[in-house]
């Protein structure tokens, strides 16, 4: 399966009711930055959320990617329309909503829900970190490919005694001075394992990630932000865990929020 092909499943109406039927309530366009206290980087992110019911779709993009204005029209018009036409980041998007709206996180008996703490924006993305690294399962001496780099991440596989391979378009080393790579290809061909961002989806390299994953048997965990619903279609095809963070995302709020994470297995108990 690749994300055209369950596109054009959901655009025929195999996954749930026809998209046609449910229609966008709110667009949105949102750039933030973000630089934490004792840190020499500020990052820059873009989002695109797509309201549809109770939940929301949502896609990462690079600056540039899609103007402010879709806004102007996507509100009011269905989810096949947006599917079906649009630059990727917005049809990730609709994507993510439709298959939300279908079954929704907190509603998914796949689920583990994690709540991330109220504080700072520090103690909670070191909360919302801690909950994906606790997805790992990373032998001593392991070579880990992470695919878009989170300092923290980066901290969790060495802590648990793997190598981390990083590889990142916007970064040249890790906070602990790890070269970073941009040859995604190269890093899984190294590694035993691969750990990478929901954004393989809005730059269209996910497909190409999932089936490097898969011929040559290799575990994929993905944090999501971006396209968590879409990412949790593919557990069990490729993705063999998942933290998936629909919106409101941890660093819009200083409040509890809920992340959930998935194994293709199952939950795990207590």
């Amino acid at each position: 399966m690749t994300v055209a092909a369950l596109t054009a499943a959901v655009l025929a109406g195999s996954h749930g009711p026809a998209p046609s039927s449910l229609s966008v309530t709110s667009a949105f366009w949102l750039h933030h930055t973000t630089r934490l206290p004792g840190a020499d980087v500020t990052y820059r992110n873009y989002y695109v959320l797509l309201r549809v019911g109770e939940v929301f779709g949502a896609c990462s993009f690079e600056a540039g990617e899609v103007d402010p204005d879709y806004c102007a029209d996507a509100s009011g018009r269905p989810l096949s329309d947006l599917l079906a036409d649009g630059p990727l980041p917005v049809r990730i998007a609709a994507l993510d909503a439709y298959l939300a709206a279908v079954e929704p996180h907190h509603l998914s008996a796949q689920a583990e829900e994690v709540i991330l703490p109220a504080g700072t924006p520090d103690v909670r993305a070191r909360a919302r970190d801690a909950a994906v690294a606790g997805l790992l399962e990373v032998a001593e001496g392991s070579k880990v490919a992470l695919i878009g780099v989170v300092n923290p991440l980066v901290d969790a596989i060495t802590a648990l005694g793997g190598t981390c391979l990083p590889c990142d378009f916007n970064l040249r080393e890790t906070a602990s001075g790890l070269p970073v790579s941009r040859d995604m290809t190269a890093v899984i061909d190294a590694a035993d394992a691969v750990v990478a961002t929901g954004m393989t989806l809005s730059n269209g390299s996910f497909d190409t990630l999932l089936d490097s994953c898969l011929e040559q048997s290799k575990p994929l965990a993905i944090y999501a932000q971006t396209g968590s619903a879409v990412a949790r279609a593919f557990l069990g095809a490729g993705v063999t865990a998942l933290s998936a963070e629909p919106f409101p995302f941890s660093q819009f709020s200083a409040r509890p929020t809920s992340l959930y994470r998935y194994r293709q297995n199952g939950p795990q108990t207590p």
